[in-house]
């Protein structure tokens, strides 16, 4: 596979307070965010291999200014639509080596980072799927200089990501960038009336679950 997970984003009210329910369950959050330029802040929880990213907009000229505008993010966070996911998934290069983008895809210079780093965003992707995105220069946590290291250790265990399922409410054929990722193995599908990501770890090897529901769209296994 020529790539793999690397993070994942849920859209939160302002403030991301539903990130208390995965403290109290027995994550340990880590550094958050503001993307200047962008219009959005964030809280952040690390795995070993992954990242789970609370997203919401604070800045609402910001997030509909060019070219954060084409990202959709106003629209998937102000719920104008409720068809819109709320979710990003983001792949990097299994290989660090690699610099092949694995989709058709825009290149997205948002505001908050160096000029020479780019976001590749997926082509023609409906609303209804996930913000479709791959960084080329991302790497595993656990692979960051240990001063410079994010808290990886969870009272709850769950050392590593090893499986996301996305609930598609899309009644169209997925996208080519959905279909492409697919293929990977990185993340599978299923239809469904509502936004769901099931998100694994430890192999699911234990058949436990949390539901985060309603306060976020969120199970683990």
């Amino acid at each position: 596979m020529g790539y793999e997970f690397d993070h994942l984003f849920v859209c939160t009210a302002v403030g991301a307070p539903e990130a208390e329910h995965l403290i109290t369950f027995g994550l340990t959050e880590g550094a958050s965010n503001v993307h200047p330029g962008q219009g959005t802040a964030n809280r952040r929880f690390f795995f070993h291999n992954a990242m789970l990213e609370l997203l919401w907009v604070h800045d609402a000229a910001e997030a509909q200014s060019e070219p954060v505008g084409r990202t959709q993010l106003w629209e998937r966070w102000s719920g104008w639509n409720s068809k819109a996911s709320p979710f990003g998934i983001c792949v990097r290069p299994a290989d660090p080596r690699s610099t092949d983008v694995p989709f058709p895809a825009w290149e997205y210079r948002p505001p908050y980072l160096r000029d020479s780093l780019v976001i590749y965003v997926g082509e023609d992707t409906p609303i209804a799927e996930p913000l479709w995105f791959y960084m080329d220069v991302v790497r595993r946590a656990d692979s960051q200089q240990v001063e410079k290291r994010q808290p990886l250790t969870h009272p709850i265990g769950f050392p590593e990501v090893t499986g996301v399922r996305l609930t598609s409410l899309s009644v169209q054929p997925l996208s080519g960038v959905a279909q492409t990722v697919l293929r990977s193995g990185v993340v599978s599908v299923r239809p469904g009336s509502e936004h769901l990501l099931e998100v694994m770890f430890d192999g699911s090897r234990h058949w436990r679950s949390a539901d985060f529901r309603p306060f976020l769209p969120l199970v683990f296994h």
